[in-house]
This record gives C-alpha cells, structure tokens and sequence, in this order.
C-alpha cells in the first residue's frame, strides 16, 4: 500500500479526467455498466469534472454531484448550474455530524474510479452507505489486479488496485449483499501495462484517449466473448441491508 498526502490541486489527476472527458465512445460505455441499476434521488460519489455526469443530466436523471476538491464543485458548478453539487468527504472525522442532514436520503449511489484514492476504504464504503436508504443500490467500479500496479496507479495517487475476494471484504464490512460482480474493459490490461510498466507514464495522456477510444467496439466485443470475467476494472452491485 502507498501513502499520499492530500493535494487541493492535483494536477494528475485533471489532466487524466480532461484526457478521458473527449473520450466519448468509453464515456458512454461506462455510463452503460452503471445507469441500468440507478434509479430515485441518485448520488455519484467523486463526479470530478462530469464526464459521467453529463450522461444522467442529459437523461434527466434526479442526481446529486459530488466531489471532496472545491476546484472540481466549483467546475461542476459551472458546467451544470442547475444541478445541486456537495463537496463531501467520505472519511470526515465527524462525518455524522457534517453531513447529518444526509444521511438515509438517497435510493441509489455510485463511485467510479474513486475508492482506491481512499486509504481507509472500509470506513469510506460504511460512511457512503449511510447515505442510503435501506434497499438502495450502491455501484462501485475500481482499478483491478494488483499486479498490474505501476508508475499511472502512482500518479495518480491510488493507494491498491483490488481483487474480487478484497471487493467482497470491502462490501461485507459496509455491511452490502452484493448481487454481481464484473470485471470491465479486458483491452485496457495491455494498454495500462505498457504506459505504466515500459514507458513509465504518471498519467493518461489525450492522445492515448484519443486513439483508445477508436477501438472501443473493440473492446466491447473482447468483454462479450470473455463473459466479462477479465479486465483492467472490477465493478461490484450491492444493496444495502
């Protein structure tokens, strides 16, 4: 496990999120793994810039945006001044107080590439289920495989890359039933293994993107013939008891 100190501004990770914001085709396909199990007053726990975010908006979806950098709110803000955003912490030391007013008031919730910048990720999987109604839905998607940790994980201040065995400790301890599990985007393995491990990039790059994200029918046809039982993510559907 690496440790990191909390950066405001984070540079990397900006960068990436811009990267991947002219990604349409891969915006899209992820917004397909977690819309379907969606639905009510919805929370996506760390919206960044919204790339995802302009999917539900677009379908006129009841969602709430967060983040925990101001400078990301504040460009969220901005980009959906309509929209109701909360900067929110998921490891606050008081965080039952702070954000009392939040507590059991969502249906559904949903954090993508988000809980492996969190240290503490049980405590941030248990804080984030409080905010949900008994029956909601929470989707999380995460870097999967440890060994595919490198130089990009680093940059961008990931603190693991996770197993299905370390989702299931993760989910129990909420406490979440998990209903399904899978692995996403098989194409990506050899993609990050060579920009992170030979080229030792810290970051995605927009060209990288660009090009990536011509070959996503690709990648989508490589996660149909391997019954989505590979790839570089792991995404995991559970309700709250």
């Amino acid at each position: 496990m690496s440790s990191y100190q909390f950066k405001e501004h984070d540079e990397e990770g900006l960068h990436t999120l811009e990267a991947i914001s002219q990604a349409h085709h891969f915006n899209a396909w992820m917004f397909e793994q977690v819309q379907p199990f969606m639905n009510g007053r919805i929370l996506e726990i760390g919206s960044g810039i919204g790339n995802i975010s302009q999917y539900f908006i677009d379908a006129k979806s009841d969602i709430v945006l967060s983040d925990i950098r101001e400078e990301y709110c504040n460009a969220l803000h901005q980009k959906f001044p309509e929209n109701k955003v909360l900067l929110l912490d998921l490891v606050h030391p008081d965080f039952y107080n702070v954000y009392s007013h939040l507590l059991g008031s969502f249906d559904s919730c949903f954090a993508m590439n988000v809980i492996e910048h969190i240290e503490d990720d049980h405590l941030a999987m248990k804080n984030l289920v409080s905010l949900l109604k008994v029956g909601g839905k929470v989707l999380i998607l995460v870097p999967a495989g440890p060994f595919l940790y490198n130089d990009i994980d680093r940059g961008l201040f990931h603190f693991r890359r996770y197993t299905t065995s370390m989702m299931n400790q993760l989910f129990q301890s909420a406490p979440l039933l998990i209903e399904k599990q899978w692995m996403f985007n098989a194409l990506g393995i050899p993609a990050w293994f060579f920009g992170g491990k030979i080229m030792k990039k810290k970051e995605v790059e927009g060209n990288q993107m660009d090009v990536y994200d011509k070959l996503i029918p690709i990648a989508r046809f490589l996660d149909w013939i391997t019954f989505r039982k590979i790839g570089l993510s792991i995404i995991a559907l559970a309700t709250k008891r």
